[in-house]
């Protein structure tokens, strides 16, 4: 048996990236597995994908910074399966560069509501079926910037990765008491399309990365989806408000 057969899995930003990587693991871990994205031809193509490999796939297309669509999205998949055994926020983003003299305030807002609304809107909708399900979990994703506060231009994507570092930990202490544990994983720098503009236009700079990595490599989007999926299991059954760096010693500098 599966180590999370039966389980219900919601995944955001599921339709490319680290995100896909996570859904397709959950899957092959024995969930079933609920994609959330913005591209509604992408995500029909990843559950064709991932049906095709036996894997039990949905898509539910809406965007996780519209608090109406969230509500209702979230309400559908748990009225539909009774339960959310886990949940996973994996959307968010970048959201652009822009350096705070200069950065306008729906730029401020939007970056804020990518990465830390989006987590809140859908962690809040999902709590009622949350309760409902088997040792559940919810996986957030923060970053290096929520401790250095990124790089030039980054500082507002910083400042929202910290704001999730400190939702997940508020999570976990209010909603310890139903058995719902909340983690949050750190991704370093992962090989995947997010940085396909740079690899292509600046391809001496993106292969200077791994110098600051003490393994001497970037990830892969299978390996984030390794810790998530550890963290979704009952071998994580004592884990929670705890944040798992992923970045092969990124965070530590050399």
């Amino acid at each position: 048996m599966s180590k999370n057969e039966g389980k219900i899995a919601v995944v955001t930003g599921a339709t490319g990236g680290i995100g896909f990587q996570v859904a397709k693991r959950l899957g092959e871990d024995g969930c079933t597995v609920i994609l959330n994205g913005i591209e509604d031809d992408k995500g029909q193509e990843r559950v064709a994908e991932l049906n095709a490999a036996g894997i039990t796939a949905e898509y539910y297309g809406f965007d996780v910074t519209d608090e109406n669509a969230v509500n209702e999205n979230i309400n559908k998949i748990g009225h539909k399966h009774g339960k959310i055994d886990i949940l996973v926020n994996n959307a968010g983003g970048l959201g652009g560069r822009s350096r705070f003299e200069e950065m306008t305030t729906e730029f401020f807002r939007s970056v804020m509501a990518l990465n830390l609304d989006s987590t809140f809107f859908v962690s809040r909708a999902a709590i009622p079926f949350l309760k409902k399900g088997k040792n559940a979990t919810i996986i957030n994703y923060t970053s290096n910037a929520g401790w250095n506060a990124g790089g030039p231009g980054a500082g507002i994507y910083g400042t929202s990765k910290a704001a999730v570092h400190a939702i997940t930990r508020a999570l976990a202490k209010d909603l310890a008491e139903y058995g719902i544990r909340v983690n949050a994983v750190s991704p370093g720098t992962i090989d995947t399309p997010f940085h396909a503009q740079i690899k292509s236009t600046k391809p001496e700079v993106f292969a200077s990365w791994k110098n600051n990595i003490m393994l001497g490599r970037l990830g892969r989007p299978e390996e984030v989806a390794a810790v998530v999926s550890f963290l979704a299991s009952d071998d994580a059954s004592f884990m929670t408000a705890e944040t798992v760096q992923i970045g092969g010693g990124q965070a530590l500098g050399i």
